[in-house]
């Protein structure tokens, strides 16, 4: 395969370079992607038409190709903010059999790289919080913040629920990149915080035994400056038609809507043997950002 001129290449090994998707045979590769990585149906398909149709109207397309195969991508488009110059991210995938190599964070790096290039603030993108690697990526790795949880946000799709009959909850995280706190995640400062000094509004059962392990009782009423919220390290490992994967969802929404509502944010992950979101109170307690209206602006929502 040709290598662009632009391509951007990384020091792992095998060779890994990462440039922009522009050519159908590119972006014929990211249908074929999303049916690894998600199962999707054709009917869940982002097709090739709307790809092509979308990098010429300012999306943000970029793949990963290991030894010159594309491994990998992410996906953004314009996002209306008021103000605020920024874009939607609203894919990211790594084929099976490729991860352990760090694509998943290179390309969001790439993607700001970009996105600073075309003179962007903000990139925003969902996740299920369920999904311990996808927060501690997001959270501890890139810096992003967030309080906003959107319940079932897309409705009964099968391939973006964890289980028949749960609700496709996400967390809406915000990526400022120009921000001093992503600036330092993207020279590797992350310390990570102590989970023994920190109170838990939420943990597992004490009772439980691997690897049917539930959630306790949530600890609403905490007033620490900093709370723990803890879900499992797999979330797919538990027993499936059990209602422990329900259970869990259940209790980490109780909690992340009581402590967003007071006025805390998502503002780091543990990751280890036991994975916990960490919350921290702020004095500002502004409206988290979403999509513009007429005369806001979300300019104070963003970190220092």
């Amino acid at each position: 395969m040709k290598k662009s001129p632009n391509a951007r290449k990384s020091n792992s090994k095998p060779d890994v370079r990462i440039r922009p998707l522009t050519s159908l045979e590119d972006l014929e590769g990211c249908v074929f992607i999303q049916r690894r990585v998600w199962g999707h149906l054709d009917l869940d398909l982002i097709p090739v038409h709307f790809f092509r149709i979308a990098v010429h109207t300012g999306a943000i397309v970029l793949g990963a190709f290991v030894d010159g195969r594309l491994a990998g991508y992410v996906y953004s488009f314009p996002a209306d903010f008021g103000k605020v110059r920024g874009h939607h991210s609203h894919h990211l995938a790594v084929l099976p059999e490729i991860q352990g190599l760090g694509l998943g964070k290179a390309l969001k790096w790439a993607q700001r790289d970009e996105a600073l290039k075309r003179g962007l603030e903000l990139i925003t993108w969902t996740y299920d919080p369920m999904q311990a690697r996808n927060a501690n990526l997001n959270l501890h790795v890139l810096g992003v913040v967030g309080r906003r949880y959107l319940r079932n946000f897309y409705g009964e799709t099968p391939t973006l629920s964890l289980e028949e009959r749960v609700p496709s909850d996400r967390l809406l995280v915000e990526w400022w990149i120009k921000s001093a706190r992503v600036k330092a995640r993207a020279k590797g400062s992350s310390p990570l915080a102590d989970a023994g000094k920190i109170p838990k509004a939420l943990e597992r059962d004490s009772s439980g035994l691997e690897p049917a392990i539930g959630p306790g009782r949530p600890n609403l009423r905490l007033t620490t400056p900093r709370v723990l919220v803890e879900v499992p390290k797999k979330i797919k490992d538990l027993p499936m038609g059990t209602g422990l994967i329900a259970s869990w969802q259940t209790a980490a929404r109780r909690v992340f809507e009581a402590y967003f509502k007071r006025g805390y944010r998502l503002d780091d992950f543990i990751s280890g043997d036991r994975c916990y979101y960490v919350l921290k109170c702020f004095k500002a307690r502004r409206p988290p950002v979403t999509a513009a209206r007429p005369g806001r602006s979300i300019h104070e929502n963003r970190p220092h």
